[in-house]
């Protein structure tokens, strides 16, 4: 993929996604999902949080506006209780929101806290919202980004919600991922990795300044381009696992967010475009996982490898063996799960492939600086 270049522009945040890493994982809707203990205490481990790998990422940097919400989208927070938790203050009455999409694990009133909801979220997170006048979800049901979930409780006057995030039952400083002033998620990538006991060691992974060839402002002049893939030269594209076939597509009534792509185990996968490597590590659910930017705004993800063979900031080629298939992370065979995100939000890899035929679609793009994208067959 072919684009104006010009520099000194940030890289957007690797990893992902929740969430979103930005991360689908598929909980169960029912209360038999959690055991009385995890209804029961606020602060409990996450059963195999670390059952295949010693740590894992999330990244904040691909969630999209729906994907996320400041819990009081209007109040006013500050730290608290060594800067474990946060105290957000609103208007009497107001509602408070799901930060993230997850299942609600508990939801009853607490000693000490009042009315609680603690919400396990897909992406390897719990968050915990405290002081509620009312909770509004049960346990088991499933709630989205932005839903709300209580009424916020009073300290005299003024609305008051305690709010705290957790990896594994512990709290962890809700300054590493939010701006307070802002109420956006800072673009970052956490690392979690497994400690001693229940303990989980925190760290997050700075932006880096993007490599020129990479940098894309083919949407500075304008609000849509046409990318004519049928015009694209054999070596700026390859399909990434040569010889295999889908055995999950993409959407679904799992919300499959990608294509799973079979051959044998430790085959080799490659990168589909030219682009520069933003992720190479494990990554909660996926197993070991490559992330890669390329122009125009489009990324692509491989999981659930069985070896990596890139590292953060490498350039690659399209077609460049990048990795080995395994099963590493939430998988049952060995296979390649493939994602393409166009402007941070994923689309159906069918768009730009044609898996029978392991070849680009013979369509014309039309990108909007938005994120959204048609499609019209090549004349």
């Amino acid at each position: 993929m072919t684009s104006t270049i010009k520099t000194n522009h940030r890289m957007r945040f690797l990893l992902s996604g929740l969430f979103f890493v930005m991360v689908t994982l598929a909980f169960a809707q029912t209360k038999n999902q959690f055991t009385a203990a995890e209804q029961q205490q606020i602060s409990i481990e996450t059963p195999g949080l670390f059952a295949r790998s010693n740590a894992f990422n999330i990244d904040f940097s691909i969630l999209s506006d729906k994907e996320y919400s400041f819990p009081l989208p209007v109040g006013k927070a500050k730290l608290i209780n060594n800067n474990s938790q946060l105290e957000i203050t609103t208007a009497s009455g107001d509602v408070v929101k799901a930060m993230f999409d997850g299942v609600v694990r508990l939801s009853r009133k607490v000693d000490g806290f009042g009315n609680v909801i603690v919400i396990r979220h897909n992406n390897g997170l719990e968050t915990v919202y405290s002081n509620n006048a009312q909770n509004m979800a049960q346990v088991g049901q499933r709630v989205k980004a932005g839903q709300t979930i209580a009424v916020v409780g009073t300290d005299g006057n003024q609305g008051k919600l305690i709010f705290a995030i957790m990896v594994n039952g512990g709290r962890i400083n809700p300054e590493t991922i939010l701006g307070f002033k802002s109420h956006k998620l800072r673009k970052r990538t956490l690392l979690c990795k497994k400690g001693k006991g229940q303990l989980v060691d925190i760290s997050t992974v700075e932006s880096t300044e993007e490599e020129p060839d990479i940098v894309d402002d083919s949407f500075e002049d304008t609000s849509q381009l046409k990318l004519d893939l049928s015009a694209l030269d054999q070596e700026r594209w390859a399909y990434p696992l040569p010889g295999g076939h889908v055995i999950s597509p993409y959407g679904g009534k799992r919300r499959h967010a990608g294509v799973d792509i079979k051959t044998k185990a430790n085959d080799g996968i490659v990168a589909a475009f030219d682009g520069i490597v933003t992720m190479s590590g494990p990554h909660y659910g996926y197993g070991n996982c490559i992330r890669i930017k390329h122009r125009y705004g489009f990324e692509t993800l491989y999981s659930h490898q069985s070896k990596n063979f890139v590292k953060v900031g490498q350039k690659v080629k399209a077609g460049e063996v990048i990795g080995l298939t395994g099963r590493t992370g939430r998988a049952t065979t060995e296979h390649l799960h493939f994602e393409i995100s166009f402007k941070g939000r994923r689309i159906n890899p069918a768009v730009v492939f044609d898996h029978a035929k392991k070849n680009l679609q013979q369509v014309t793009l039309t990108l909007g600086k938005n994120g959204s994208i048609t499609s019209k067959k090549s004349k």
